[in-house]
């Protein structure tokens, strides 16, 4: 009678104890990839040095990465139910790993962005088919302490990421911040194969597409358009006109095919929700001003303050701390407190934070005054984009969830994507004609060839083009305040 009533105990057991095994995994995982979306912008100064490219080419380097990391996510469903989300998740890993050992390999800029963007490729299929594997694992009573355990990887990629980064850019060489992604690549993989449950057959939906035709090089020749036009200051060139004709009627020709086909790529009716329309419009101004800066701390510490890549990475965790640390928080009271009154707050953090810091930006600023605005920064960043992603997605039916939340998941990545091509010329375009020899507005090029004298002698002007391109992220910062008001101020009725 004690063997048998042992038995079934210690099954049980077994079967509690392996939802966390699996989000342990899904962890290290998740960790790679954010690394690698905050690795790079400590090395985008090394970068164009090193491939003598002007920062409007080297931003692609990030920017293509977050392209098609979001360009994926619509197609993560159909995935799942063509291939298994097991068996997804291992080739995406293996894929991921593959494009960083490229990455790596690179010989010019050129294929360096291509092999990023294979690892956005790849690497957008990990979060939600993680997500998808863990659901199915785990019981809804233990559902929100295992989110909260994958919530570390938020945490320690960014913090982690530049720190590894700039020390293997200054101390070995920017080729093994990919490198360093084949060890833990092979770790997560033999771990996911031994800890994940077999694939069961699922449901399966048809893939549409004409409409991922569309989105995807409708979204990244818009993008360079801009970042073309920028460079060269001449908006109303035919090399110019054509990218942005052609992306623009590409995304109108997928809008219009979403509103009119049965299983069109994004489902654009949670959109007719007020709550949904708020917190989406919210999370796309925020996070192109949010994001859109990431590029920008690591440069001016090393453009014109003249540090390391490791400094640099280092100068930057508070803002990653005090981001991570706010998700956390603002996750756990995001149930208790309506989104109409936490997210305005926060957003109002985030500009009180941003403001305190372009003020201070100089040639000279101390340190503790820029990393006390940087926590300040980092979270009201962090207090916003969770309880607005959780206010898109709440009001949604269970046949609504899946295109909310894809949708959620696109508009922050691609939003992220533009913030950071914009700040990319602005900075640029305030850049150009500050350093001698710079007749075609390759500016950081320039930098790096001037002495230590005069490259002093313009320090001034250089952070005064930081600081105005502060200025301009300040004022998406701003405007997301709008959508932010209309979000509901009291908690739904249970």
């Amino acid at each position: 009678m004690t063997t048998m009533a042992q038995a079934p105990s210690a099954a049980a057991a077994g079967r509690a104890a392996r939802p966390m095994a699996i989000v342990l995994v899904l962890v290290l995982g998740s960790i790679m990839i954010a690394l690698d979306q905050t690795v790079v912008n400590v090395a985008v100064n090394r970068l164009s040095e090193d491939f003598d490219a002007p920062l409007g080419t080297v931003q692609w380097v990030a920017t293509g990465y977050s392209l098609a990391l979001g360009a994926v996510i619509p197609s993560a469903a159909w995935a799942i139910g063509r291939f298994g989300a097991r068996r997804l998740y291992l080739a995406a890993i293996a894929a991921f790993a593959a494009g960083s050992v490229l990455a790596g390999l690179a010989w010019n800029i050129e294929s360096l962005i291509a092999f990023r963007v294979v690892q956005g490729l790849s690497g957008g299929l990990v979060m939600p088919v993680g997500m998808t594997i863990l659901l199915r694992a785990a019981g809804p009573e233990r559902l929100g302490r295992l989110m909260s355990t994958l919530g570390l990887a938020i945490l320690v990629g960014p913090l982690a990421g530049p720190v590894v980064g700039g020390w293997l850019i200054d101390e070995v060489s920017w080729r093994w911040m990919f490198f360093i992604n084949l060890p833990i690549a092979v770790a997560v993989v033999a771990l996911a194969a031994r800890t994940f449950p077999r694939d069961t057959a699922g449901a399966r939906r048809p893939l549409d597409v004409l409409g991922l035709l569309m989105l995807s090089p409708g979204l990244a020749a818009l993008l360079y358009g801009v970042t073309a036009g920028g460079e060269r200051g001449a908006f109303g060139s035919a090399s110019v006109l054509g990218p942005l004709g052609g992306g623009a009627l590409l995304v109108a020709g997928f809008v219009a095919r979403a509103l009119t086909v049965r299983n069109p790529l994004i489902d654009l009716r949670p959109f007719r929700d007020r709550t949904f329309a708020a917190a989406t419009g919210t999370l796309a101004l925020f996070a192109s001003g949010y994001f859109g800066t990431m590029l920008l701390l690591p440069l001016y510490l090393q453009v014109v303050r003249g540090e390391s890549a490791t400094v640099a990475g280092l100068l930057g965790i508070p803002f990653a701390l005090g981001s991570g640390t706010a998700m956390q928080v603002a996750g756990r009271i995001a149930d208790k407190v309506p989104p109409g009154r936490l997210v305005p707050v926060s957003i109002a953090i985030a500009l009180t934070g941003f403001t305190l810091f372009t003020v201070q930006l100089s040639a000279d600023a101390p340190y503790w005054g820029l990393c006390a605005a940087m926590l300040l920064m980092g979270a009201g960043g962090g207090a916003t984009m969770m309880p607005a992603m959780t206010a898109a997605t709440r009001g949604m039916s269970h046949e609504q969830a899946p295109a909310a939340s894809t949708t959620v998941n696109l508009v922050n990545t691609a939003s992220g994507a533009i913030g950071t091509a914009l700040a990319s010329v602005v900075l640029s375009a305030l850049m150009s004609g500050l350093v001698p020899g710079d007749p075609e507005g390759g500016a950081l090029q320039a930098v790096h060839r001037l002495t230590p004298e005069a490259h002093d002698a313009i320090a001034g002007s250089l952070s005064d083009a930081f600081q105005h391109t502060y200025v301009f992220a300040l004022g998406l910062l701003a405007l997301a305040l709008v959508p932010a008001l209309f979000l509901p101020r009291r908690t739904p009725e249970k």
